[in-house]
């Protein structure tokens, strides 16, 4: 009985190395697809729900990515990142935030890093497949490997046909669940050769406050 107990964990063992190994390489497939494009433009939609807070709120952005350079709209903020400063503007206040960013920092989260930011710090395994819309979508379980991360667990939704990603649902430890899905996902698109560039008089009128 003990060696058939032992040979059943070895067994469950070997089932699970197998999953993660299977994860691993859907993960390294995305990541290879994703830097392969010259420039990614994602229509995105955001929804956060908390049913013990009774939140539930839906919002929509768009963002365009060119190597770490990016431009993002969402909820009424744009932000510009040019390769060496970030640029906040907030048309509600009329303000502009002009900041340095250290690229080097893992904790600095940009919408470069939220299409790779996988890579490393989780647990992962392969989850369940759905098909949505026509398309089968196959979920890749990650679990922080850090105790002090506020997330429970994320589950990453790869569409099987493109390798690109369709959805990420992240779950906090205080039931906080949000859910990212990628409406519209086109790469190479012509950009402006100023696409990435702050232009000071677009906003006459806007306080500049220059953090650094």
């Amino acid at each position: 009985m003990q060696k058939f107990f032992q040979i059943t964990v070895l067994l469950l063992c070997f089932s699970v190395q197998a999953q993660d190994e299977k994860a691993k390489d859907l993960l390294n497939k995305v990541t290879s697809i994703i830097k392969s494009y010259d420039n990614i433009v994602i229509d995105f939609k955001y929804s956060l729900n908390n049913t013990k807070e009774k939140i539930n709120q839906d919002s929509k952005g768009n963002v365009t990515m060119k190597g770490n350079q990016y431009v993002l709209n969402f909820m009424g903020v744009t932000k510009i990142f040019d390769g060496k400063k970030s640029y906040t503007i907030v048309p509600e206040d009329e303000e502009v935030t002009i900041s340095s960013v250290n690229e080097n920092d893992n904790s600095a989260i940009t919408p470069n890093k939220m299409l790779t930011f996988f890579n490393s710090g989780y647990k992962y395994s392969m989850h369940k497949i759905e098909d949505i819309k026509g398309r089968k979508i196959q979920y890749v379980k990650l679990i922080p490997t850090n105790l002090k991360d506020q997330r429970k667990e994320i589950l990453l939704g790869i569409d099987v046909q493109t390798k690109h990603i369709y959805n990420l649902i992240e779950t906090g430890k205080n039931g906080t669940k949000t859910t990212l899905t990628v409406n519209s996902f086109k790469t190479n698109q012509p950009l402006s050769k100023n696409q990435f560039t702050f232009v000071a008089s677009k906003y006459p009128n806007y306080y500049i406050n220059k953090i650094d």
